[in-house]
């Protein structure tokens, strides 16, 4: 103590013999404000032009696009001829002053897309191009495209998923678990189905349809606009589970219908209703044996279409419905011995009603064939080799299809096939990842490309590679540029990213953050420069951060590699591990002793096994909204994986976290993260894990977010969730 008293007094009463001009004082440094940066700005893709689309007539691009400094979208048309856009339509136009408001079935609906932006999140045209159709606040409006004149429909509240009939005269849509229509010369409200309860919706997908088919619609028009197709789905029978969010008990529980693993789904049937009502015929199949609804669509010129899968999905049939009687017979018969990965653009029916485009991995690889109206194949017109990932269209007239893909995963591109020949690019370039957009008659595209040192770019090009114009975006650049490295590694030829720090000495070896995902046939290393602006960031604070993708994601992988039945948590595991050792072998830098690894949803499940089996690599682990034990996640995705835990309960304890707690064995250091509110991966997945971690006397830590759901939006919350994961790896590498 006098010691300390001593040098205070030397620093209070400084030497004047020795005394010098004072130095300036120390400056606090700079905070960072690179992430809430980020996070606002939605990954710097807050202002690009969104959901693109051509008029019918092809002269005129329609966007949606916000500000990048809100998240409220309006309309905006870029004229194809002169290369102008003007704003069309904004929600204050239509809202007068008043605050948008949500439905509880609206938010659902866009907590199962992904949907986090305000304003315009919909619109559609007519057939005709004459109308079009936009969703605000729970009402309706429709414009017309020539004068701009708004029509307010007569809609009772809540009205959700509005479609135009073909014929443009009527726009149908879902309120109070029926199906309604308004005429649009009279603007009047008519029922359609009567009957609908939150039990027994009409018109409205199932969770399991939402969440993992991707089918958001259930009701269809059709081609004369004289009657409806829809289901009726119905959860009775399915089990409850309780959500409450704890940190809000005034709000009290809510229940809802999840089907979990090897239970009871929703029984689903499909019926042919007139517009004006009355009577349904209902479609009959062996929904016994084909319980799942994956797919439906009523083509312009072709049989009301549906496909139907059995519980394990290794089976579907596609089978044309005559409305009429509701019967049913089969057009094609798809197997595979792992499981049937589904595609809602597909079956996609030609124009003039003759054959139908279907997608299939018969061979290995997708493919996409051309078959007859009977169900019959003609050709193959994408080959397996091709990398085909996305339908973008087919000219019929001139038997040209174009495609998304390519044969490096990494990258993506606009292709066509001519008449069966080979697959070509039609943009030049690279690397990047492309998106693409067809005109009804395919005389032009709209392409969006970013790479991993550009942004997104949207144009308007011909069939011939012009350039027509530039679709505007107000786009910020980011404040830096991620020092993305991509290659291939190893004998398996396995993608990896990596991202070194700004200041990185070559030679200088660093701790590891791996970004996990690895779902089957999931990508992570992509060609991308806002994909890997996070990964930047905590690469900056002293990390290499790699990205690693299995033998699963490679179109040359066998089927077995592809699609690792029961053991699929196994074998994804184990490929991360050989992957991460390949690219060690050619950056010496990654300090392999000192290892972390981090994802979400199914990424955070992969987080935490990777600590529990592979603690001799992995050393530490954050993982968000994790699942614990699959038996309860829900019944599509898992069974797919898994098969029925009756059947199979060995994949379900070998797959389940809780089965790697055990008392005494070594594991990495975890961190869980949860939201309270998660509708998906429900909150008692974190609380069953913690809670087996601490029986077996297993020290963990556990962050709970107070009411969020699976998706964390907010930038705050966002900041202090990644700050926690960086400080966590910080300590513990």
């Amino acid at each position: 103590m006098r010691i300390l008293l001593v040098a205070l007094a030397l620093l209070s009463f400084p030497v004047l013999a020795q005394s010098k001009p004072a130095a300036p004082a120390p400056q606090p440094p700079k905070p960072d404000t690179s992430f809430l940066q980020i996070m606002e700005a939605q990954f710097f893709r807050s202002g690009h032009p969104r959901s693109t689309n051509f008029t019918p007539d092809a002269k005129t691009v329609f966007f949606l696009r916000n500000a990048p400094n809100t998240h409220v979208q309006s309309l905006f048309a870029f004229d194809v001829a002169t290369g102008q856009t003007r704003e069309f339509l904004t929600p204050e136009a239509l809202l007068k002053g008043a605050e948008e408001t949500l439905s509880a079935e609206e938010k659902a609906r866009r907590e199962r897309t992904r949907t986090r932006t305000r304003g315009f999140s919909f619109y559609a045209w007519s057939e005709d191009g004459e109308k079009l159709l936009v969703a605000l606040s729970g009402k309706l409006y429709v414009v017309a495209s020539a004068s701009g004149k708004v029509t307010e429909l007569k809609t009772g509240p809540g009205a959700i998923t509005p479609t135009f009939s073909l014929d443009g005269t009527q726009v149908a849509y879902v309120r109070d678990n029926d199906v309604y229509r308004v005429d649009l010369a009279t603007n009047t409200e008519r029922r359609v189905t009567t009957g609908g309860t939150p039990e027994k919706t009409h018109g409205l997908a199932e969770f399991i349809a939402q969440e993992e088919m991707y089918r958001f619609s259930g009701y269809w028009w059709s081609p004369d606009a004289k009657a409806l197709a829809y289901t009726e789905s119905d959860t009775s029978g399915v089990e409850k589970l309780t959500l409450v969010d704890a940190s809000n008990p005034e709000q009290g529980a809510q229940q809802l219908s999840y089907p979990r693993a090897g239970k009871a789904n929703a029984r689903v049937r499909l019926g042919v209703i007139p517009v004006t009502g009355g009577k349904t015929t209902w479609v009959s199949w062996d929904a016994e044996k084909y319980p799942y609804l994956a797919t439906v669509t009523w083509p312009k010129n072709g049989p009301l279409t549906l496909l139907v899968q059995n519980r394990t999905q290794t089976e579907e049939l596609l089978l044309a419905a005559d409305v009429k009687t509701g019967r049913t017979r089969t057009l094609h018969v798809e197997k595979d011995e792992a499981w049937l990965n589904l595609d809602q653009t597909f079956p996609s029916w030609l124009e003039d009603g003759s054959g139908f485009l279907w997608y299939t991995e018969r061979s290995g690889a997708p493919e996409v064939e051309l078959r007859d109206s009977s169900g019959k194949l003609v050709r193959s017109l994408v080959p397996p080799e091709a990398g085909f990932q996305q339908l973008v269209g087919y000219v019929e007239k001139e038997d040209t299809l174009y495609f998304l893909g390519g044969p490096h995963t990494p990258e993506r591109y606009l292709w066509r096939v001519q008449r069966g020949g080979k697959p070509t690019r039609v943009t030049t370039g690279g690397p990047a990842m492309e998106a693409g957009k067809m005109s009804r008659q395919g005389e032009a595209f709209i392409v969006s490309s970013e790479g991993p040192t550009s942004l997104r770019h949207t144009v308007v090009m011909k069939a011939d590679g012009s350039r027509v114009g530039d679709i505007p975006s107000l786009a910020k650049p980011p404040p830096f540029q991620p020092r993305l490295e991509v290659r291939q590694v190893g004998k398996e030829g396995f993608w990896t990213s990596l991202v070194r720090p700004r200041n990185a000495k070559p030679g200088v070896k660093l701790p590891v953050i791996v970004e996990i995902y690895a779902g089957p046939g999931t990508t992570m290393v992509r060609q991308n420069l806002v994909e890997h602006l996070l990964s930047q960031w905590m690469a900056d604070q002293g990390f290499l951060v790699v990205k690693l993708d299995g033998r699963g994601t490679l179109l040359k992988a066998s089927p077995k590699d592809r699609k690792p039945k029961y053991v699929f948590a196994e074998a994804l595991l184990e490929e991360q591990v050989a992957a991460l050792r390949a690219l060690a072998q050619v950056v010496p830098e990654l300090d392999l002793n000192r290892v972390g690894i981090t994802g979400g949803s199914h990424g955070g499940y992969m987080s935490a096994l990777a600590v529990l089996k592979r603690p001799d690599v992995f050393k530490a682990a954050v993982a968000v909204s994790a699942v614990a034990d699959w038996r309860d996640y829900d019944t599509h995705l898992t069974e797919r994986f898994l098969g029925l835990p009756q059947e199979h309960p060995e994949a379900y304890e070998q797959s389940s976290l809780l089965t790697h707690v055990k008392a005494g064995s070594p594991m990495g250091k975890l961190l869980l993260i949860h939201g309270t509110a998660d509708d998906n991966v429900f909150f008692t997945h974190a609380l069953k894990l913690s809670d087996a971690l601490f029986r077996a006397g297993q020290p963990h830590e556990f962050l709970p977010l107070s009411g969020m759901t699976h998706m964390v939006f907010d930038p705050a919350i966002n900041e202090r969730l990644w700050a926690r994961t960086v400080g966590f790896f910080k300590e513990h590498l």
